[in-house]
Parts: C-alpha cells; structure tokens; sequence
C-alpha cells in the first residue's frame, strides 16, 4: 500500500482493485482547499453584487452541478480501470484521441500554473508576516521552485501518496477551518453583511457558472481516481463521495469570502489571492490556516499533475508516468515565474483562464459522456494498442463522430464565451452568452450531435462476461 506507484496507463488487475468508494470523499476534499474560493466567493459579493443568501444558493448548486458530472464520469473508472485519457481512447479512436488530448493537457498547464503561484503566494505571505522578509524575483523563483518540487514528488510516488495526504489535509483543514469561522462569527459586522441588498438572478447564473468551472476542470480526471474501484462498486455511492466532499469545502468557504468582503472589499481584486488573510486573520490563527492552504495547493497541484502525467503518456511520451509528471512540473514553473513577475493582478486573468477552460473541458465531456450511455465495458488490449490492429482505430484511428461533435461543441461553446483574452460573437443578447454558460452549450452540443451521428459499433471484448454480470 506504500511506495512507487508502477502502474501507467494500462488497466489496473482485478487482484489488485481493492479501493472504496468511501475514499473518494477526501480525495475531492483535498482537490478544493484552496483558498481562491475565499477570494471567488467574495467576487459574488463584490463583483456581482450578490448577497449572503443568493451566495447560499450558488455555494450548493456549484459543486452539485460540476462534482456531479465528476461523479458520474468517474463511474467509467471502475467500469474500465484505467485513467480517463486511456479509456477516451475506445471514444475518440486512437489517433483521433490525440487531439482533446492536447488540449485537455495544455489546460492543465494553466490549471497547475494557477496552483503554483497560489501556493508560492501562501508561502511568502507567512515569510513576510512572520519573519518580516519581504518579496523579491529571487525569493519568488525560490518559493516557486520549492513548491513545484514538492508537488512533483507527491504526484510522482502516485495515487496512494496522493490519498493519504488527502486525508490528513482534510482533518487539519476541516479544524482550522472551524477556528476560522469561529473568529468571523465574533468579529464580523453582520448588520453589513445581511444589510447587502439582493443582486439580480442572472448574476446568481453567472456565479454558479464561475464557481462550477473549476468543478468541470476535473472531469476527465475523474477516472483516474476511481481506477482501482472493482467493478461491483457503487455508481451512486462514487457520485454521492465526489460531490459530498467536494460540497462540504465548496460552501462555506465561499460564504466565508462573501462574510470577509464585507470587512474587505478589495478582496475581489487583491493583487494577489493570499496576503489578505495576514490582515483580516490573527497572527496566531493566519500563519497555520495559511501553511494548511499551502499543503491544500500542493495537493491540488499534485492530483492535477498525477492526472496530466497520464495525459502526455496518451499523447505518445513514452516515458514512465512520474516521469511524465516532470514535463509539466517544469512548464508550471516557467510560467508560474511569468505570472508573479510580469502581471499586474491576479482575479482577472484567472476568471479568464476559468471560462475557456470549462469549455475546454466541456467538450471533451459532453462526447465522452454520451458515449458512456451505449458503452458499459473497455477492452483493455485495444486500449493499449495504438496500432491498426486495434478495434478502437475506428477510419484511420478516428471515429468521425467524436471528433466531430467535439470540434463542434468547442467551436459552439467560444462563440458564446466571453473573456479578457477573447470574445465569441454571440455574447451579447442572450442568455448563455451574458451569463457566461458557454460551457454548457458546449455540452449539450458535442453530446447530442455525437448521439445524432452514425457510430462505429461498440466492441465487445472477447473475454467480457455475460450480460448479467456486466458492471453499470
């Protein structure tokens, strides 16, 4: 239960799918202790104008929309144990796999980038309230070189390194947490809070929307934590843990930003999202929940590069999956450096990035999840052969129809989506557009063309067993 993990991107034994869904919970526990939550919640209050209870509301309906859709495709996991960029090989063909592939991974540059620079933050704020050293380009190559370091050599020994941390950051977390909120409930003018007037219900969408994104971000990883499920596991049980645990962090750490916005206004659009906690926090209370954030960042950044090191395997680099790891451990620190040195702000480019990679994301999910609607089971040999020879090589290793419907439902979620970087023609005068829902539309689209258009037949392996015994 200990050591290295050797498995990559092949099927893990039977003899060896031992895990519970139960696990799932601080697994998603851990992939939400961040607190750029704080800093969103605070942007529903200070940006959208919404008041502690549409908070409330968007805080429950975010992570039930998007761990939802986590959950449900994280049930392919157990149905084919392997990591969800193997399996979307059966999908998309396999060289046609190769191209939301890219994309999927080029993402996660900018996702693993964001966490770097958020847990480089975290440490200098405690260097500079603590011991008084204030920031410099060294200390911050430094403390990002630190970071990145770390979450490679978590990431790298593999998932159980991953889900132990995972649990003792959940209890530390859930602790100072309390603490936390204890000290708001004392300190803060709730008379402000409450006294907010109500925003307008579009602004409500548009917050489930910004809050979901980072949700959805985590779809096509979702296999890669329910791998070593057996068959026999709970579908309901994997969707219940996944949105459970990711819910009970979801919530009040966005209330918790609305409460600290009403003290701190400029929260929403602080240069940074962590130095606000050293002046609305106590010495004694700020220096630990920020050490606790840190290690919440670090995991964070190690489940996405865990998930990213399978990622670049399906792309061809053949080369052992901590190994793969190391690829965007090395661009997160190069583009980490570029964002603390050369930015000017930190809310608005990262708002940015979350739109268009929802859509990114959404894509991909809205193809493969239609197709989890007619395919119960992999074969786990034709995943691994990348040759002709496989039944998953479809026209020329493609299948028309995924790949069409994925380009289509991304080329239909940017026309809707608006950003600083960019903007779709068809933002303004409608409800997706001005609610920022591209990603939803991109869903829908990729999903019910790829059901519309003819498809390959699905292949039954050889060795699959009666229909009675088949895992749903």
């Amino acid at each position: 239960m200990s050591g290295l993990e050797t498995h990559g991107l092949e099927p893990i034994p039977h003899s060896e799918r031992t895990a519970r869904t139960r696990e799932l919970f601080p697994t998603w526990v851990a992939a939400n202790i961040s607190v750029l939550l704080l800093t969103m919640g605070a942007t529903l209050s200070v940006t959208y104008g919404l008041n502690f209870w549409q908070a409330l509301v968007v805080g429950v309906a975010a992570p039930i929309v998007s761990y939802g859709l986590v959950g449900l495709i994280g049930i392919a996991g157990k149905r084919g144990g392997a990591p969800g960029m193997a399996l979307s090989r059966a999908v998309f063909g396999q060289r046609g796999n190769l191209l939301p592939g890219s994309l999927i991974w080029i993402a996660r540059w900018g996702w693993e980038t964001i966490n770097a620079v958020t847990g480089a933050y975290a440490l200098l704020t405690v260097l500079d309230i603590v011991f008084g050293v204030r920031s410099s380009t060294a200390l911050v190559v430094v403390t990002l070189l630190l970071f990145v370091i770390t979450t490679f050599a978590i990431s790298g020994l593999g998932i159980r390194a991953v889900q132990r941390c995972n649990t003792w950051a959940t209890c530390l977390f859930g602790a100072f947490s309390v603490l936390v909120l204890g000290h708001l409930i004392v300190e803060t003018d709730w008379g402000t809070v409450f006294g907010q007037g109500a925003g307008p219900a579009s602004a409500m969408v548009t917050g489930v929307g910004l809050i979901a994104a980072g949700g959805i971000s985590w779809v096509p990883s979702a296999p890669d934590f329910t791998r070593y499920l057996p068959p026999s596991a709970s579908s309901a049980a994997i969707v219940r843990n996944t949105v459970g645990g990711a819910g009970i962090v979801v919530l009040p750490l966005v209330l918790m930003g609305v409460v600290m916005a009403s003290a701190t206004p400029d929260l929403a659009s602080a240069t940074d999202p962590v130095s606000f906690l050293g002046e609305i926090l106590p010495l004694w209370l700020a220096v630990p929940y920020l050490l606790i954030a840190l290690v919440g960042t670090l995991l964070i950044n190690s489940m996405s590069m865990y998930s990213a090191g399978f990622t670049a395997q399906t792309l061809g680099f053949r080369v052992p999956r901590h190994w793969a790891v190391s690829i965007n451990a090395a661009i997160s620190l190069v583009f980490g450096s570029v964002l603390m040195l050369a930015a000017t702000g930190f809310m608005g480019p990262f708002v940015t990035f979350l739109s268009l990679l929802a859509v990114a994301f959404s894509a991909w999910l809205g193809v493969f999840g239609a197709d989890m609607l007619r395919r119960t089971e992999y074969d786990t040999e034709a995943l691994l052969d990348t040759t002709p020879t496989s039944a998953y090589w479809y026209r020329g290793g493609f299948s028309p129809a995924a790949v069409a419907a994925w380009a289509v439902g991304l080329g239909t979620g940017l026309l809707f989506t608006s950003s600083d970087w960019f903007t779709g023609p068809f933002t303004d005068g409608n409800p997706i557009g001005e609610y920022g829902l591209g990603w939803v539309a991109t869903i829908v689209v990729s999903g019910v063309l790829y059901t519309a258009l003819p498809k390959p037949p699905v292949h039954r392996p050889a060795s699959a067993k009666a229909p009675a015994a088949m895992a749903i």
